[in-house]
């Protein structure tokens, strides 16, 4: 399980959130120092700044940190600080930074594209293997679709196919494939049971008022609540967190 803010935000609430999903169970923490967005109005990230935040919180909370880069001039500060590098789903196909992000060694999560197909995810995964960086995860986060109802098509179907193509290790996310967080706990459970390596989810203290996707975002109740529902899939999998969810609570993170 990785979870944290689409976007950091404060120091505050990249503490808080570290701190919370430890607690609960989470594997590592996500966090979104440069953002790339749609709009140049629209909020671009901490920057550096976020990135030393992270890695601070992370530090505190005992987890490994995981930080997406848009530009190979990003790759030292994130290989200084954090510990596993982010190439988003704009950035699939920027294949001088895929194989930028392989030479600093650290492992890759590698997204999806909207409108790759699965030939082309196996690609772009082989530009970073091909630098002698072995650790990549894929990432499966839905493909645009044609109803709005969804922000996008989550295609558990491709990303079992990816399972059988390839060695890597395949994982799911929930929130950018539902784009709405009451879907992100069914996603969740049914990615799990069909075979995924693990989850990616947008957990934030209020979303009501995140500064980025806080419409798919857990709250720290919601986050937990899937958690505990999460244990039988979990089991199924052989997974395991480090203490039942029954004696979990918010209660831990003061």
């Amino acid at each position: 399980m990785i979870a944290g803010p689409c976007a950091i935000e404060s120091r505050a609430q990249i503490d808080l959130t570290a701190k919370f999903v430890a607690s609960a169970g989470a594997a590592m923490v996500r966090g979104g120092a440069y953002k790339p967005r749609t709009s140049p109005y629209a909020f671009q990230g901490l920057g550096e700044e976020g990135v030393k935040l992270i890695a601070a919180a992370c530090q505190a909370a005992g987890l490994p940190a995981v930080v997406e880069a848009l530009a190979e001039t990003q790759l030292l500060v994130l290989d200084w600080y954090v510990d596993m590098i982010q190439i988003g789903a704009r950035n699939m196909q920027n294949f001088t930074l895929l194989q930028a992000a392989a030479r600093t060694g650290k492992p890759v999560l590698l997204k999806r594209a909207p409108f790759a197909t699965l030939d082309e995810v196996l690609y772009a995964a082989e530009y970073i293997l091909l630098e002698g960086n072995p650790n990549v995860v894929l990432c499966e986060r839905g493909v645009r679709g044609f109803d709005p109802q969804t922000r996008n098509l989550f295609d558990l179907g491709g990303a079992l196919r990816l399972k059988e193509l390839t060695h890597l290790p395949v994982i799911a996310d929930p929130s950018h494939a539902a784009g709405h967080r009451d879907l992100v706990p069914a996603l969740a459970r049914v990615a799990v049971a069909a075979g995924a390596d693990g989850l990616l989810v947008e957990v934030h203290p209020n979303p009501e008022k995140a500064w980025s996707d806080g419409e798919q975002s857990l709250d720290f109740a919601e986050f937990d609540e899937m958690m505990a529902l999460m244990e039988p899939y979990f089991a199924l999998r052989g997974f395991a967190l480090s203490e039942p969810a029954s004696v979990r609570s918010m209660e831990a993170v003061g």
